[in-house]
């Protein structure tokens, strides 16, 4: 009797630890997730109503917007297109670490425009990886000039990343409208990141020959397909109708996309808006909250740089600021410090490079970008 009482005490310690170590692992990876669960058990601690008002808390056409285009991105990303083009450019450089960085950089920001600066990331930065080691040059260099021009290039469109789907839908933009005032700021931090660029001291490298990747083009036509019906339901008022439809479309023609889509990241915006909306609730009223102007810029811009700028983006958009200088400051608040945006998180849990040799690079961007941007509101 005693032999089996140690046994199941032996047991249930075993199961212990695998439950603890399996609980280590998932704040590890979910750290950021862990952080907003953390919080809002503290707002519930404040306001035992919270759970009663926590659906009216999502904003489900963002949320469902959101989710499709994560979706849709991890669609393309699986076709090979891009992976197929930035092998084609890598060859096109003729053994020059300038201008293989001149190459990639426009293909990952024009691509971050599409699919979203976080999916550009998973994309583009394991190839930035291998390319820089087998060549010999910067791999932090390289890496944090990637993921500026995946924050850079996702600010020009309304789907490039989600907190201009946020901006988008909450103000009823226009697709064309947006990308008509984004324009010239990115245009100006893209030639800066340009400028970066080009004080990378020129030699030759060697890259090895890569292997073909071979595009699935029932998969990258589905896609294709979602992308453009999702911005039309948003452009026609229904964007609550593009979660149906992708995953209807993707189960029939792309289960790979459902299979390796990484949902911890939905429930990781769901908490944004409700922990986010909360704080914003909390502080209405706040003297300190800017509704425009250079001030909501440089507000925007530098509360990102502590909570992210998706989260920074609700807190400010409760109020219904005026919604240029707030995406101009959220958006450019991606390029600074890591936390600032998503997309850094994750070029530098793929990439491995430390957070003080990526900041070597990012800040001193962040800086002349914002003076620049400042100009450009004053003019």
């Amino acid at each position: 009797m005693a032999r089996s009482s140690s046994r199941i005490t032996a047991l249930q310690r075993r199961l212990g630890d695998t439950a603890f170590e399996r609980l280590k692992g998932f704040v590890r990876r979910e750290w950021f997730l862990t952080v907003l669960l953390v919080l809002y058990l503290v707002l519930v601690l404040n306001d035992p109503s919270l759970p009663d008002r926590t659906p009216n808390l999502v904003d489900w056409r963002s949320l469902a917007l959101i989710t499709s285009l994560i979706l849709v991105s991890k669609g393309l990303e699986l076709s090979g297109i891009f992976t197929r083009l930035s092998i084609g450019l890598i060859s096109l450089s003729g053994g020059s670490e300038r201008k293989l960085m001149l190459l990639l950089i426009p293909i990952i920001a024009l691509s971050s425009a599409v699919i979203m600066n976080d999916t550009a990331m998973l994309v583009f930065i394991p190839l930035v990886v291998i390319t820089a080691r087998l060549a010999g040059i910067n791999t932090a260099r390289a890496v944090t000039l990637s993921a500026i021009a995946a924050n850079v290039g996702s600010a020009l469109t309304p789907i490039g990343n989600p907190q201009n789907i946020i901006i988008w839908n909450t103000y009823g933009l226009s697709f064309l409208g947006f990308v008509g005032a984004m324009l010239l700021p990115v245009t100006l931090w893209l030639v800066l990141i340009v400028l970066f660029t080009l004080t990378i001291r020129e030699r030759p490298i060697s890259i090895e020959r890569l292997p073909p990747v071979a595009i699935k083009t029932r998969l990258f036509a589905a896609s294709l397909f979602l992308l453009i019906g999702d911005i039309l339901l948003t452009e026609t008022g229904r964007p609550l109708w593009t979660l149906p439809l992708t995953l209807l479309v993707l189960l029939i023609l792309g289960r790979e996309a459902l299979l390796g889509f990484d949902w911890a990241l939905v429930l990781t915006f769901a908490f944004i808006f409700v922990d986010f909306g909360e704080v914003a609730r909390l502080i209405s009223g706040s003297s300190w909250l800017p509704s425009g102007g250079l001030v909501l810029l440089l507000a925007s811009a530098g509360l990102s740089q502590l909570i992210s700028n998706v989260p920074a983006t609700v807190v400010f958009i409760g109020s219904r600021p005026e919604w240029f200088p707030l995406a101009l400051g959220v958006n450019l608040g991606g390029t600074g410090i890591i936390i600032g945006s998503l997309a850094n998180l994750i070029a530098l849990r793929i990439s491995g490079i430390g957070i003080r040799d990526f900041h070597r690079f990012s800040i001193p961007y962040f800086l002349v970008a914002l003076v620049v941007s400042i100009l450009i509101f004053l003019l």
